[in-house]
């Protein structure tokens, strides 16, 4: 089955996979296309990204006072199930059928707090898992920069929401102490032109409008000099990276 073709089922999988949710052999298929299909590897590399940015580029929040809340409830219903356990270890104490009663009432108290406790667990993952989908950057371009050999570098992602073009590292290349990578916009019957110098941070955000994107077909990254060049000059190093810029329609 191509799943390429299937939008919808390809961003089921590739949110399941950057997730951990999807296992198994559904995990390896899954893998096994995308180094085949670079359609495929780019929607998995866009949800890692997605969830990846949460955590590296947002700035750390303190836990709401209700977080600690739920923990200590948590804490409370395994202390209690423990109770329970050591309750039905135990030799009754009563009649037969006054200790059948009472371990009847204690296991039904038990089972209705552990379904109320699993049922506010469902609703609080369920509003965290709404409101990262609400704040989660759109993407409406995506290119993935690789080398002559087809090894992915670079995934580059425009998000119109916040006017932002995203770089992510996916690969391991490092210049040297004397060396700086630097990203051209390679324009149709045009010069290219810089974009601007990449850091040592896995993620680099550019400010981009959506007219600018539109305007460039594809990407490519250079070796240059410390600093890297004047855009006017272009790239005067290799071109080690580059790759088609494309209109997300998945």
């Amino acid at each position: 089955m191509n799943i390429a073709a299937h939008p919808e089922l390809l961003e089921l999988l590739a949110a399941s996979h950057a997730l951990g949710t999807l296992r198994g052999g559904a995990r390896r298929r899954f893998e096994a296309i995308a180094r085949e299909s670079a359609p495929v590897r780019a929607a998995a590399l866009i949800w890692q990204g997605r969830l990846a940015s949460m955590t590296e580029l947002q700035p750390s929040i303190v836990p709401d006072a209700a977080v600690w809340t739920r923990i200590r409830n948590l804490i409370e219903a395994e202390q209690a199930g423990q109770a329970l356990a050591r309750q039905r270890a135990a030799p009754p104490a009563a009649s037969p059928a006054q200790g059948g009663w009472l371990r009847s009432l204690a296991l039904w108290r038990s089972a209705s707090l552990a379904g109320a406790l699993a049922t506010a667990i469902a609703v609080v993952v369920g509003l965290d898992l709404q409101k990262q989908l609400e704040t989660a950057p759109t993407v409406q371009y995506v290119a993935v920069l690789a080398d002559d050999k087809a090894a992915a570098s670079m995934l580059v992602t425009f998000d119109p929401k916040n006017r932002q073009l995203v770089l992510q590292r996916v690969g391991n290349y490092q210049p040297g102490a004397d060396k700086s990578l630097q990203l051209w916009a390679l324009p149709p019957g045009g010069a290219p032109r810089s974009l601007g110098v990449l850091g040592d941070a896995p993620a680099l955000k550019l400010t981009a409008s959506e007219a600018d994107v539109r305007a460039v077909p594809a990407l490519a990254i250079s070796l240059e000099p410390k600093g890297g060049v004047p855009s006017e000059r272009g790239p005067t190093g290799p071109v080690l990276f580059h790759g088609p810029l494309i209109e997300k329609t998945l």
